[in-house]
């Protein structure tokens, strides 16, 4: 099986090589994280089966958070520290996407750009939601930034997952939205891109932007998306994937990857070939600026206010008793993500929980995340 590991370990070096200096620190890193994932190099545990008698190594893995292997299992963690977030109501998934005569200018300052997008898209939404003709009250936002498109194409966007209703101005109301309307989606563009223009004004590369992006239309879209778990099993995807999975590559040969991808609308595979070159490039594009925080929380699900969360189901709840002001104002200890145990580490052979016998010191960096 293809995997990107295998890509990477192959042709790596020779792509370093022949971009050298052209080639940006992180995307340097990313390649050499992923080259020698869950290999020796990094270390590892010995593991022993009393049951089948049998030897397992189970090597680190890079903790590289664009590395398909490491991102692959994370998603039921993150649900489970999640859940100190539902609302038992209906959600729904609001996308804003950039238009392409943006993209490379964003993409020479990937950093300020990607924090104007979430900061004007948040923004936006918070605006329309906020009309009395829609929602009028404070709404609750958890975002993540994608950056591909499905043939590892350059195609910013980012999704957020939103409560179906919001709070009323004085913080005692819970003013619910229409179960397959949020807001309008019209409306919400051309406030989204008006936010995002003032945002860029005030940069030095307003002049670098096209004048036509500022009047073409912007594309938004949102979708109902199920209740709460539902709908967090919905977001979670979006969250842990990265530009590639290796299920998605059917074969490296004679210098050329070729990868499945779905086009939009349609349910049926695609097969994309390009040479090792192009495809690492594609793949490089999507590596975040260096401390990036790509899932964000806005409204009443930013930090500061997640100790609103109680109140609220209180009000979604006619049998609860009415808190007081001191709910308004509340600590949040009590949202605090819960502490996940180790997983066992099971005998692949009978799912016997195995015994670790020895431990392999890194070869090449030092504390590795065991996996």
């Amino acid at each position: 099986m293809s995997t990107l590991a295998a890509i990477v370990q192959d042709y790596g070096a020779a792509y370093e090589d022949t971009f050298g200096e052209r080639l940006l620190p992180s995307h340097r890193r990313t390649l050499r994280d992923i080259a020698v994932c869950r290999t020796v190099e990094l270390g590892g545990h010995v593991y022993y089966c009393e049951h089948c008698q049998e030897t397992h190594y189970h090597y680190h893995s890079c903790r590289n958070r664009h590395c398909p292997r490491c991102q692959h299992q994370q998603g039921q963690a993150w649900l489970e520290r999640q859940t100190t977030l539902l609302l038992p109501v209906p959600y729904f998934m609001v996308t804003f996407t950039l238009p392409a005569t943006l993209h490379e200018v964003i993409r020479q300052h990937q950093k300020a750009f990607y924090n104007i997008l979430f900061r004007a898209s948040a923004e936006a939404l918070q605006a329309v939601a906020g009309d009395p003709r829609y929602i009028g009250g404070r709404v609750g936002m958890m975002g993540v930034l994608h950056t591909w498109g499905r043939q590892l194409n350059y195609h910013p966007h980012v999704h957020y997952l939103v409560p179906a209703g919001g709070l009323s101005e004085d913080g005692r109301r819970w003013l619910p939205a229409r179960r397959t309307f949020l807001v309008p989606v019209k409306a919400l563009s051309m406030v989204f891109r008006a936010k995002f223009r003032d945002a860029v004004k005030k940069t030095a590369w307003f002049d670098q932007v096209p004048p036509e992006v500022w009047q073409q239309a912007w594309v938004t879209h949102c979708q109902p998306v199920g209740k709460g778990e539902a709908a967090l099993r919905y977001l979670a995807p979006y969250i842990f994937r990265v530009a590639i999975s290796n299920t998605r590559i059917l074969k490296v040969a004679a210098g050329q990857v070729t990868f499945r991808y779905r086009p939009s609308g349609s349910n049926a595979w695609k097969r994309c070939t390009l040479s090792v070159f192009e495809f690492l490039r594609r793949f490089l594009q999507h590596v975040l600026p260096k401390g990036f925080v790509k899932v964000r929380y806005f409204g009443f699900f930013s930090h500061s206010s997640q100790h609103l969360i109680p109140w609220i189901r209180s009000l979604l709840d006619a049998d609860a008793v009415p808190l007081g002001d001191e709910a308004l104002t509340g600590q949040t200890e009590h949202l605090q993500a819960p502490i996940l145990a180790p997983r066992p580490v099971r005998c692949p052979t009978c799912q016997r929980v195995m015994h670790c016998i020895h431990h392999l010191l890194p070869r090449s960096r030092g504390s590795p995340m065991a996996a």
